[in-house]
């Protein structure tokens, strides 16, 4: 039997909007959360044109010239967009009936090479009972129906499976949230054999050791440890028959092991080190589930990842920026300090979930709206722009100057 995605109502209706503007073929992204009982979809997005597509206001007319490195980049930035809980689950394609065969090869290429990308840039790994299956939606622009199939992205083999594709009204009007606060005090030391100082190599060695350390940590939520299995909600009143969006928040404290427990061995190791880089600030932190009867387990493993993708993207934002001012040649070994963009979160229409995205702190919010509406395609205005973090967050490279030894 396949898998069933309920899709947020609204999303017809933008399918529907696309397909009568956009000729011969459009694609884009599914973005929602995968459960082991249904998977839901609450936002579509289409890939955005081309800067050459803008100007000539012409789109690539066979399915052979689709752009797969434009489709995974602009996956690549929409993930860092989301929160904890949602993920890019699947894609689409809108096309015209003269296209229709070629359609589902391209959404198979497209699946697989959007999940190696976003696969890349985790510092966290899949749960062996995780879903893993991935949406690949074709609608006819002419007759306007609608297939949705899946494959299996840990299969490089895998074949496609029908799926279940049904639209639900305030499908995510009463999701669940649960946020907190991380404080980060993060030293990585470089060793002084090391031929390379590179800051952003370093940097994400250092938070893939920091990140297995979250893993290991105990959330409290709203004071209490919770058993795993346990429904999240269990002793909570539950908000029902709401169909106005409206957010249930849950308390998070996250608690960090010091040390190893008593039964691993520790062992102390001297190196001589010739810098530091160090990671100091909070952040804020946020993931959504679904309603329905989630368990304490997947909404843990929903607020873990957002707090290491949080971390992670912002470093990666930061060296991106880094290279577009500095040139990606820098490679002087001296003190530097930068202040991590910030976070902000923006609602959307009809949802209880928000949308994120960081900004620098001598970013205009013009640009926020322009890259809601170039990644996300949703107009944002000023007010509902919601700055996350009072905190800066900063990272700092510190050499250490050494006497010179003789050979």
């Amino acid at each position: 039997m396949g898998r069933t995605y309920f899709v947020e109502e609204a999303i017809g209706q933008y399918l529907s909007d696309l397909s009568t503007n956009l000729k011969p073929y459009v694609t884009g992204l599914l973005i929602g959360q995968c459960s082991p009982q249904r998977d839901y979809v609450i936002r579509a997005v289409r890939t955005p044109p081309k800067e050459e597509q803008k100007e000539d206001h012409v789109s690539p007319s066979k399915l052979a010239s689709v752009d797969e490195e434009w489709i995974t980049t602009h996956a690549s930035q929409v993930s860092r967009m989301l929160p904890g809980g949602l993920l890019v689950l699947g894609v689409f394609i809108i096309a015209t009936p003269e296209l229709s065969k070629d359609s589902q090869n391209a959404l198979r290429k497209l699946i697989f090479s959007v999940e190696k990308s976003l696969t890349k840039r985790r510092l966290w790994k899949p749960a062996e009972e995780e879903v893993s299956d991935r949406a690949a939606l074709q609608i006819c622009s002419a007759t306007k129906k609608v297939v949705c199939r899946t494959y299996d992205v840990q299969d490089p083999k895998s074949s496609a499976k029908p799926a279940d594709w049904k639209y639900q009204s305030a499908l995510s009007a009463s999701w669940l949230a649960l946020d907190c606060t991380v404080n980060v005090n993060i030293h990585i030391p470089l060793l002084a054999t090391s031929p390379n100082h590179d800051l952003e190599k370093n940097t994400k060695n250092g938070l893939n050791r920091w990140s297995k350390q979250i893993e290991d940590s105990v959330f409290l939520i709203n004071g209490q440890i919770k058993d795993d299995d346990t429904e999240l909600l269990e002793g909570q009143k539950k908000l029902r028959g709401n169909t106005q969006s409206s957010t249930q928040f849950s308390d998070v404290k996250v608690l960090t092991q010091l040390s190893q427990s008593a039964s691993h061995r520790s062992t102390a190791t001297v190196q001589v080190c010739s810098g530091s880089i160090n990671l100091k600030g909070a952040v804020k932190c946020r993931a959504y589930v679904h309603n329905n009867k989630p368990k304490v387990k997947e909404a843990i493993q929903a607020l873990k990842r957002d707090i290491i993708n949080t971390l992670s993207d912002r470093c990666e934002i930061l060296f991106e920026d880094l290279i577009i001012n500095e040139g990606p040649h820098k490679k002087n070994f001296e003190r530097e300090y930068h202040v991590l963009p910030q976070r902000l979160f923006v609602p959307v229409a009809g949802s209880s979930v928000m949308l994120s995205d960081y900004k620098f702190g001598d970013e205009a919010t013009g640009e926020i709206q322009e890259r809601f509406v170039e990644m996300l395609d949703q107009s944002v205005q000023a007010e509902d722009i919601h700055i996350a973090e009072e905190i800066n967050t900063e990272i700092s490279f510190l050499p250490f100057f050494l006497p010179s030894v003789g050979m």
